[in-house]
């Protein structure tokens, strides 16, 4: 079993090496005592199943983000694994749209114009299930366009883009924004001309926007 003081030490040593300085407070993983804060919780897979990794962020009273990771293995090895995951598929968007550290060679950094405000969009890399798999030609336009629509409010938003192809064909997508079922985000899923292959795959994506600052 992996204790919940591994799991946070291994989660703040995480972002110590991306150059996040937190604090220890019970369960949580605080900013100068403040937020943003964090916390993760591990879910040992059974009979060979991966576990599964929950990551909440709380940017303020109200607001929080919800990511799960899966991490195969049992025990330190499975954590591990599923934060790997969560180090690489969204970790830096989380660290450039809450704390303010950018790298720029791990996520694409743009500036929209969405209704009356200038936004800065973190977009984190489309993660996909095999190698030989590439992002539909044109998402991330297509992306903007969908949320042109949207009536977001002047503070972070984020998304999350599920895609998962099965091998008899049949699909299952999903797309989130600030946690809730998305339908203009669940349309475009369906208009992009996603890679069709006799193998199953799967795809995530999760994108941070927040209104620039001048």
């Amino acid at each position: 079993m992996t204790s919940s003081n591994t799991l946070q030490t291994e989660l703040l040593h995480l972002f110590e090496r991306h150059d996040v300085e937190l604090e220890v407070d019970e369960d949580w993983l605080v900013t100068d005592g403040d937020f943003p804060a964090v916390r993760a919780s591990w879910h040992e897979g059974g009979a060979g199943a991966p576990g599964r990794l929950d990551v909440d962020v709380v940017i303020s009273e109200e607001r929080h983000i919800e990511e799960s990771f899966a991490g195969n293995g049992q025990g330190i090895a499975g954590l591990r694994d599923a934060l790997g995951a969560f180090e690489r598929h969204v970790l830096h968007v989380l660290l450039a749209a809450c704390w303010y550290v950018t790298d720029d060679r791990r996520i694409q950094l743009q500036s929209w114009e969405l209704g009356a405000r200038s936004w800065d969009v973190f977009v984190g890399p489309f993660a996909f299930s095999r190698g030989d798999i590439a992002a539909p030609e044109g998402w991330l336009p297509a992306l903007q366009e969908a949320l042109r629509n949207e009536s977001l409010s002047g503070q972070l938003h984020w998304i999350r883009l599920f895609h998962r192809r099965e091998e008899d064909g049949s699909v299952v997508a999903e797309a989130l924004l600030d946690n809730e079922p998305w339908p203009g985000g669940d349309r475009l899923l369906g208009q992009l001309h996603w890679p069709l292959t006799d193998q199953g795959y799967g795809a995530r994506c999760f994108i941070a926007l927040d209104i620039r600052d001048y």
